[in-house]
């Protein structure tokens, strides 16, 4: 990762300044990238930072996991034309990142055209253009997108599109997912196997999040475990009262595999002391990624793979077992998962004579 780091120039105009807490601090560049169409003024591997002069904003973010802030509502981009208010949304959609348009809105005392687009970490921007001042609050949308439940009717993804859903805390998970089977490339579920119903609250998800995954699709899972199974429901202080069920690692990991996803590599495995807690329970924030196999057809051996150490024998996920330097029939499909893992370097493949 690349430094970039600008001058210090005196401050001519107040800004404000926002600082947030991030999951995935690459991509959480690659996004404010393309939102403000401005390279960081700083950007190392712990930390980033935005400033700009039109609007005049400081934005910088720290890599820590962490709840989504229960006071943030949304931030938003208030732009002086629609003609600006195109080229950020064109932008944004050609990155990647899907945006919900509304044209010709009544709210917040003002006539507005906007679009909603969500960042990694789940917060909800608002860029928007303001047509005039009206004499009542606004008949359509009281709220953003964001705070609102996903409507029923399943909508097809555009094949082109590299698309992702992420479910963050405290946000209630949806019976069902508005996305058609196997239509995403990825699915994020943050911190929620710590919301209230637990075990089967995680596993209804992570059944969702098969479904909607196409075949060789990226699970990522993050949230709080402890070491010993937490006494009762947690009732921690601050942003961390949102967590009402903190299991032990085994948990998550055993509903990801018995989910149907395999390949689970551990990403994040590190102690947490910011919770306040009078229990003694030891915690750790674990982040870790998963795929959902490809589709085999009909299952039948073609490739002999072949361990090649440093273990005596290895063991995957569906108990096949792979003794060092004995080749072991698999599909070609089983294959391919196994090269393109995290123990892929470890294996030789040839085809079955």
């Amino acid at each position: 990762m690349s430094a970039v780091l600008a001058p210090v120039t005196p401050a001519t105009t107040p800004k404000f300044h926002f600082s947030l807490w991030v999951t995935d601090l690459a991509r959480t560049v690659a996004f404010y990238r393309v939102l403000f169409g401005h390279e960081p003024h700083k950007h190392y591997a712990d930390y980033a930072k935005f400033e700009l002069a039109d609007p005049p904003l400081v934005l910088s973010f720290l890599p820590q996991p962490a709840p989504r802030g229960a006071s943030l509502n949304h931030a938003g981009l208030r732009l002086p034309d629609a003609a600006g208010l195109v080229e950020v949304q064109r932008r944004l959609e050609r990155a990647g990142f899907p945006t919900v348009r509304e044209d010709g809105v009544e709210c917040c005392y003002a006539l507005q055209t906007k679009f909603w687009v969500t960042d990694p970490d789940g917060v909800p921007w608002e860029v928007y253009t303001v047509h005039g001042n009206i004499g009542h609050y606004g008949r359509e949308r009281t709220t953003s997108p964001a705070a609102v439940s996903p409507a029923p009717a399943a909508v097809p993804v555009p094949p082109a599109t590299r698309a992702a859903w992420t479910h963050t805390l405290p946000d209630p998970f949806p019976e069902r997912l508005p996305l058609v089977d196997g239509s995403l490339d990825e699915v994020a579920l943050l911190n929620t196997f710590n919301a209230a119903g637990g075990r089967a609250a995680f596993a209804a998800a992570l059944a969702e999040a098969a479904r909607v995954l196409r075949p060789g699709g990226k699970l990522t899972v993050r949230g709080l475990v402890g070491d010993r199974p937490y006494p009762g429901t947690p009732d921690f202080p601050g942003l961390s009262a949102k967590y009402r069920y903190v299991p032990v690692p085994a948990e998550p990991f055993s509903a990801i595999t018995a989910a149907g996803f395999r390949g689970t590599e551990v990403e994040t495995w590190k102690d947490v002391g910011c919770v306040a807690d009078t229990t003694g329970v030891r915690f750790r924030v674990v982040a870790a990624t998963a795929t959902k196999p490809p589709a085999d057809a009909g299952d039948r051996p073609a490739v002999a793979a072949r361990y090649d150490g440093p273990f005596a024998s290895l063991t995957d996920d569906d108990g096949t077992v792979f003794p060092r330097g004995t080749p072991v029939p698999v599909s070609a499909a089983r294959a391919e998962a196994i090269r393109t893992g995290p123990v892929g370097p470890s294996f030789t493949f040839a085809p079955l004579s």
